[in-house]
């Protein structure tokens, strides 16, 4: 199975993008992991909310096979701890699926079209971050459900 991690525009911050490489070159000791940007929309000033997330969203479905399994990565998705979320990862590892797709939408969340076609949602915290930070939380919670999953001493618990 290949995971996936499909994101709307690039990370500015360089120390943060060398941090979220990091986790990224771990991750692909334990499985196959892509991490995929799709390049923010231009001259949006003139758009309104609904239509940048109506754009983006098209952007996003257009990188989504019917075979993929889609979950964003949504403020009101479900949380978990980093052993539910291990064991969310393992029971997917099982089901024999060819890809698990992880979303992240731009600043306004993502259209219904996005929505209607996710299979699921997590939500990392009831925080609200940064779509930047959010990358970096993320593969670091996927690295150490891997972790969890080969009992490395990675996670204390």
């Amino acid at each position: 199975m290949t995971i996936k991690l499909l994101t709307i525009g690039k990370t500015d911050d360089k120390a943060l993008q060398n941090l979220i490489d990091t986790y990224v070159n771990r991750l692909g000791h334990y499985n196959r992991f892509e991490f995929e940007i799709i390049p923010d929309l231009k001259k949006t000033k003139n758009l309104s909310v609904d239509q940048q997330k109506t754009a983006e969203g098209k952007l996003i479905l257009e990188k989504v096979t019917t075979s993929d399994v889609v979950v964003l990565l949504d403020e009101n998705g479900k949380q978990f701890t980093s052993e539910a979320f291990s064991e969310y990862i393992q029971k997917r590892l099982n089901s024999g699926m060819k890809q698990l797709m992880f979303v992240i939408g731009g600043p306004y969340g993502f259209s219904e079209e996005v929505y209607a076609r996710a299979d699921a949602k997590i939500s990392l915290s009831k925080m609200t971050f940064s779509h930047q930070m959010v990358r970096l939380f993320f593969v670091e919670q996927l690295y150490r459900a891997f972790s969890i999953l080969r009992n490395e001493p990675y996670h204390h618990k």
